[in-house]
């Protein structure tokens, strides 16, 4: 049976289950992943081969950690055509919409005379981007998160990525890579990989920040070396809403209601409506639609519509303007918009980290190729936590200046507040200065 809500008649336990999705509680692995991160620390290479024959079930050297131009050439050839060109197309889109994000690279305004100031934009200089594999290939993660950070200019860009079963990274990813411009590739994966990437190894110099999805064990080992390197947006288990009216077409609905629903069995997937005979028009063909999945699809989506444990399914409420007060509560990691008039609902949602509009814009085109990024907050952190983009490549520096004149201006008023605040240097600084020339 899919899960139906009504909204209004759901407690606050109720309504809790639903806005806590059903992520995995990273204090639970914490202890199992410390001992990881403190080994990969103190032994270096040794500890992460070791580690990768374990939970990858492949041996390397620490020679072969490190991905070679001749792996890449060999990628191109193996490659299928078509994919490559799909490849190319989708990698251009999200160029062209990042690049609109590039900022100045310094700007200044003038505060009162003879005060300036502005900011300097710089680069980070080095970042890694963690690109998981799972069972299959995901380029679309690797371009999504090279991208702008090869158009942010970042001097050293990393990249870890789990390794197949025959020791390789698979082509799609490599090529995705290649077109980016990514620095060096690395196999390696799971908290072992975030370990190396923050203290460094023989091979694996550290870096200053590791953004990109993992699974439960890569958060764990983020959430662990927080505060010794920059661990980038909390990406967990994929979520979407699909918020649709009584002009949405079931059939769409239905389908799209399963995109995210397919990532797995923790994945979130709603539909919000306040028109009842569409939320029952998609609950009886939810069922079939399953069924024509594949396993394990079949299975996650399952799981997430019909079992316990799932916080997927149809949330039915009285008025539009109670359905759009449920999506900004719950800050959808996708929202899929299908009503009538989009963008005049677009200034009311406030909190999603990626807004979708029109029967024309499912989720797969922003996961894949209309070239906003798909790597997004989850877990309800879009109320605070922005989607990628160039920004979280680049830092800001205030820069000040001031002639004599300014200085004049502001000296009694920084002499007064660092008095005020018990900082007798700070006004001395001040009251004791004398510029010779």
């Amino acid at each position: 049976m899919i899960h139906f809500y009504e909204l209004s008649r759901l407690d606050s336990a109720q309504r809790g289950r639903l806005l806590r999705r059903s992520e995995t509680v990273i204090d639970d692995l914490l202890d199992y992943v410390r001992p990881i991160v403190r080994d990969v620390r103190d032994r270096g290479d040794k500890a992460l081969l070791e580690y990768i024959e374990r939970f990858d079930h492949v041996r390397l050297s620490a020679d072969r950690l490190r991905v070679q131009q001749a792996d890449i050439e060999r990628a191109y050839e193996l490659l299928d055509k078509n994919v490559y060109a799909a490849i190319k197309q989708a990698i251009q889109n999200v160029r062209t919409f990042h690049e609109r994000q590039l900022p100045h690279e310094q700007w200044f305004t003038e505060i009162a005379p003879g005060i300036t100031a502005g900011e300097k934009i710089t680069p980070i200089s080095s970042v890694a981007l963690y690109v998981p594999r799972g069972k299959g290939a995901f380029p679309s993660v690797m371009y999504m998160l090279a991208t702008p950070a090869s158009i942010a200019k970042v001097p050293r860009i990393v990249v870890t990525t789990p390794p197949g079963p025959d020791g390789e990274i698979d082509p799609a990813s490599l090529v995705a890579a290649d077109l980016c411009g990514v620095h060096e590739i690395y196999r390696a994966s799971g908290a072992q990989a975030i370990a190396a990437l923050a203290y460094g190894t023989e091979t694996i110099a550290r870096v200053h920040k590791i953004t990109g999805p993992g699974n439960p064990y890569v958060s764990a080992a983020k959430r662990l070396l927080y505060g010794t390197v920059d661990v980038g947006l909390p990406a967990g288990p994929s979520e979407s809403i699909i918020l649709a009216d009584e002009h949405a077409d079931p059939e769409l609905v239905a389908r799209d209601l399963l995109v995210e629903a397919e990532h797995g069995p923790d994945s979130s997937g709603l539909l919000v409506t306040d028109s009842r005979v569409l939320a029952e028009q998609v609950l009886a063909l939810l069922p079939d639609k399953i069924a024509a999945l594949p396993e394990p699809r079949q299975s996650f989506c399952r799981t997430g519509f019909e079992s316990d444990k799932g916080t997927g399914g149809i949330i039915l409420t009285t008025t539009m303007s109670e359905a759009v007060d449920f999506v900004n509560e719950y800050a959808p990691e996708h929202l899929e918009v299908q009503v009538s008039e989009p963008f005049a609902l677009l200034p009311d949602l406030k909190n999603a980290a990626e807004i979708l509009l029109g029967p024309y814009t499912p989720i797969p085109t922003g996961n894949f190729s209309v070239g906003t990024n798909a790597i997004l907050p989850t877990g309800g952190f879009a109320h605070t936590y922005s989607c990628t983009t160039v920004y979280d490549f680049l830092k800001r520096t205030g820069v000040a200046y001031m002639t004599q004149e300014g200085y004049k201006a502001v000296s009694e008023t920084t002499r007064r507040l660092a008095e005020f605040e018990g900082f007798p240097a700070h006004a001395r600084a001040v009251t004791e200065r004398v510029i010779r020339r």
